[in-house]
């Protein structure tokens, strides 16, 4: 999928869902043990606070997140984990992150540039992970993809309507972009500066009616973003003119520098061991998901990593700009499970998956080596058990696997709103949530950003799985998943879910009705260890 969902706005609007800049904003006040009950009240979210809030405690902090640091203040102190891998497949990491430093695995049984399988394992140099998509990055969705097989493809009525109506909105939305672009890139031709600020804008005085009009429409752009209007209008427009050049463009061919054949799972001499990708920048998504693990806590660098300790990061790079390939998800999960990942982390998702039954064969395989695999649910505001986001556990409305866990995304607000307005929901297709929005964590270049996402939140309960399997490695990947979700906060509130605002029971949101709980968890895996 894309793997940020683009918001189509006016010319001057400019919320960008993958990002939010760090204002002050309100939050709960409110005693937790009767949380459904007391009436709200508000104040704000200091910014140290916004940047780690998913660590807070609902009772203590009375924000919605994760107990964390009372995990690691009133239980784990004095505590002895073991190392956890964790799979992380999705769009690349840069690995030599400062704040990511002694959190990657490496595989002892390769020797670093030698270009031989040294442990026979089927990929050549693979000492931080695999890089299944190569050199390639730029791809089409899996409906565009569907399309170019012609009518005789499944799905392909469904496919060729869904095209033409996103095509058509993205074309509807482009002038706009463009009168936007030209602006931007005069005013900076005027200034003689790759980034200007609003002052900069206030003080150009001119006769040229041109420059004048360019400023006023920058001056629109800026008051509406705010401070970070120079890279939040740059993402705006990566994604329209990705959309209209790649993702649904049928010319466009992004598998052609991989060099294999993406529909014959045999096919598997491809891809390398540049798990950073061509070009580390096109890992921001993969950078942050694995921070969200793993960051180093308590340094004062970008947000805390879930697992402070014993974590290691599997890099594995299958996820594009534009679908995934079902190939490349399903061989990443089994190069995860082969390698010694306990838990895999996969914030992707798409609507349409010809070759799934790879990738639950896959899942399969993973639960047989006890690997626990954790999945963003999609953020199309949509209800999974009437439209589905693949990949899942699902077939035919039967389970196949019991190591597979679909999350859904928080705000920080408890409320009517807690569950974010992007976040897919299901009574039974998602089984618990977990903080999405705005989450603070490490991107390529030793930077830091807030994006938000069940991209976000899948890694969140991906750090809670590897902590409790750090602790108690005896318990198994089903025992871990059923912890997580018996052990979660539960909420009995209505609430606002998805793009439709429907309005039913937290209760009745996911399988377990529940927020996940590090605390909890860590609690309930103590006294089932010692069963």
């Amino acid at each position: 999928m894309k793997l940020i969902k683009p918001i189509y706005v006016s010319a001057f609007a400019a919320l960008i869902l993958s990002s939010c800049s760090p204002k002050l904003a309100p939050m709960v006040s409110t005693n937790a043990t009767n949380i459904d009950k007391l009436p709200l009240k508000t104040s704000v979210v200091k910014e140290d606070d916004l940047k780690r809030w998913s660590h807070l405690d609902l009772a203590k902090d009375t924000i919605p997140g994760m107990s964390t640091d009372k995990a690691y203040s009133e239980f784990l102190k004095g505590k002895k984990g073991t190392k956890v891998v964790v799979g992380v497949i999705d769009s690349g990491i840069d690995i030599d992150h400062e704040d990511l430093k002694g959190k990657i695995w490496v595989n002892s049984k390769e020797i670093a540039g030698n270009n031989k399988d040294d442990d026979n394992n089927g990929y050549v140099d693979d000492i931080n992970g695999w890089n299944f998509l190569g050199d390639s990055n730029d791809e089409n969705l899996e409906l565009t993809r569907i399309v170019k097989k012609g009518p005789s493809a499944p799905n392909y009525a469904e496919a060729k309507k869904a095209l033409d109506k996103q095509y058509g909105e993205m074309m509807q939305y482009k002038p706009q972009m463009d009168m936007i672009s030209k602006a931007d890139k005069a005013i900076k031709t005027h200034l003689n500066k790759e980034l200007y600020t609003v002052e900069d804008l206030k003080k150009i005085s001119t006769t040229d009616s041109a420059l004048n009009q360019n400023k006023m429409i920058m001056l629109s752009v800026a008051s509406q973003v705010g401070p970070n209007f120079h890279s939040d209008l740059k993402e705006q427009m990566d994604q329209v003119y990705d959309m209209l050049n790649y993702n649904l463009n049928v010319k466009h061919d992004g598998r052609k520098a991989v060099g294999d054949n993406p529909d014959d799972i045999n096919d598997k001499k491809y891809g390398n061991g540049n798990v950073k990708g061509p070009d580390v920048t096109d890992g921001l998504h993969g950078t942050h998901v694995a921070g969200i693990i793993a960051q180093i806590r308590g340094n004062g660098k970008g947000g805390d990593g879930v697992i402070a300790d014993n974590v290691q990061i599997m890099a594995l790079r299958a996820v594009p700009n534009g679908d995934e390939y079902d190939k490349d998800i399903a061989l990443a999960i089994r190069y995860a499970a082969d390698n010694g990942a306990k838990v895999i982390n996969g914030s992707f998702g798409k609507d349409y998956s010809p070759n799934k039954e790879w990738v639950w064969e896959a899942i399969k395989y993973a639960a047989s080596k006890d690997v626990l695999i954790i999945h963003a649910a999609g953020n199309d505001g949509k209800d999974l058990d009437l439209e589905p986001n693949f990949p899942n556990d699902e077939v035919n409305g039967k389970e196949i696997s019991n190591n597979f866990m679909s999350i859904g995304a928080l705000n920080k607000e408890y409320g009517a709103n807690m569950v974010a307005n992007f976040s897919n929901y299901a009574t039974n297709n998602v089984d618990i949530y977990s903080p999405g929005n705005e989450i603070y964590a490490t991107i390529p270049n030793n930077k830091y950003k807030y994006l938000q996402g069940t991209s976000m939140a899948s890694p969140n309960v991906a750090g809670v799985a590897a902590l409790v399997r750090s602790y108690y490695p005896n318990l198994t990947a089903s025992q871990v998943k059923q912890i997580i979700m018996d052990s979660g906060t539960p909420i009995t509130t209505e609430v606002v879910l998805g793009e439709k605002k429907e309005k039913r029971s937290f209760t009745n949101a996911s399988k377990s009705g529940k927020i996940v709980n590090a605390y909890n968890a860590l609690l309930m895996a103590e006294k089932m260890s010692k069963k």
